[in-house]
């Protein structure tokens, strides 16, 4: 099956979502659209669709470019690759603090002494490959080397729910993992049950802290929100409310050069660093929320 990609950019969040529902109605049909933003702090969106079999229309492609102001689409044809097998030949295991990070490929690779993790190729972003999630982990790792003992545990936009299943491997009580997608919920929960953590990790679906599932377990006395630095900021607000004072949050999805300002929001809803780490271009915050004085 031949596949094909249509990529393009332009200034926004509300047009680059408008060309996104606009390219839905192409024809061919595409099979997925993404709307992203890019994280260099430009207020650049990219917009892309993938196509199988047939290529989309130039003629429709440049109408819509022109319509939404955005730059020319760049069409380009992706190999046929077995993508599972080509992530499971480059998917290493990761070591991070106590947590090892594998597929089940490198069972046999897991140390007696590890608190192990297993994401199948198939589910594989979120895995601690990236130094985001991986840096997330390193977090945690850290603060049980301080002995601190969290009893009320959040994963906000969790993905394969690595985060969450991370703190359930710890300690005994149940982790909440919530995702605005639908489709990273589904994959949260078959990774809970390829790792036994069936009752020891609930999924669902929820943007910020609005359900009700959420809100009637707070406040947590430990947070990750492992996202991006606008969707981070804001939740800054809900963050202070929803983090019991001497609890901490575990945050990333931050570009170095971010960081700064996601601190200083933070910190004037009263949840100031507690440590700091860069991982290549990517940097990693725990924080904890002061006492009132």
């Amino acid at each position: 099956m031949t596949t094909y990609t249509a990529f393009t950019t332009l200034p926004g969040r509300e047009g680059a979502e408008a060309l996104g529902r606009a390219m839905e109605n192409l024809w061919p049909e595409p099979t997925g659209v993404g709307v992203f933003e890019i994280e260099d702090g430009a207020g650049i969106w990219e917009v892309g669709g993938y196509f199988e079999d047939e290529a989309p229309d130039d003629a429709e492609l440049a109408l819509l470019a022109a319509a939404f102001s955005a730059k020319p689409f760049v069409v380009s044809e992706l190999p046929d690759t077995d993508w599972v097998a080509k992530v499971r030949r480059e998917l290493v295991p990761v070591e991070a603090g106590r947590f090892f990070v594998y597929g089940s490929h490198d069972a046999d690779k897991v140390p007696a002494d590890a608190e192990p993790l297993l994401i199948e190729a198939a589910m594989a972003f979120g895995t601690g490959h990236h130094g985001t999630t991986q840096g997330c982990l390193r977090g945690l790792d850290r603060l049980l080397n301080e002995g601190v003992r969290c009893k009320n545990v959040l994963d906000i936009g969790c993905g394969t729910a690595v985060l969450a299943m991370a703190a359930a491997r710890v300690w005994p009580e149940t982790v909440l993992a919530s995702d605005i997608d639908a489709v990273a919920v589904e994959v949260a929960e078959a990774n809970v049950r390829a790792n036994d953590l069936e009752g020891r990790v609930n999924c669902l679906e929820a943007a910020g802290f609005g359900a009700d599932a959420l809100q009637d377990k707070a406040p947590y006395d430990l947070i990750f929100a492992n996202i991006l630095k606008a969707p981070l900021i804001d939740l800054a607000p809900d963050m202070g409310k929803n983090l019991q004072e001497g609890g901490y949050a575990i945050l990333s999805g931050i570009l170095n050069e971010q960081a700064d300002e996601v601190v200083d929001e933070y910190s004037k809803h009263g949840v100031v660093v507690h440590f700091r780490e860069e991982i290549g271009e990517w940097t990693t915050l725990t924080l904890i929320k002061a006492d009132k004085a």
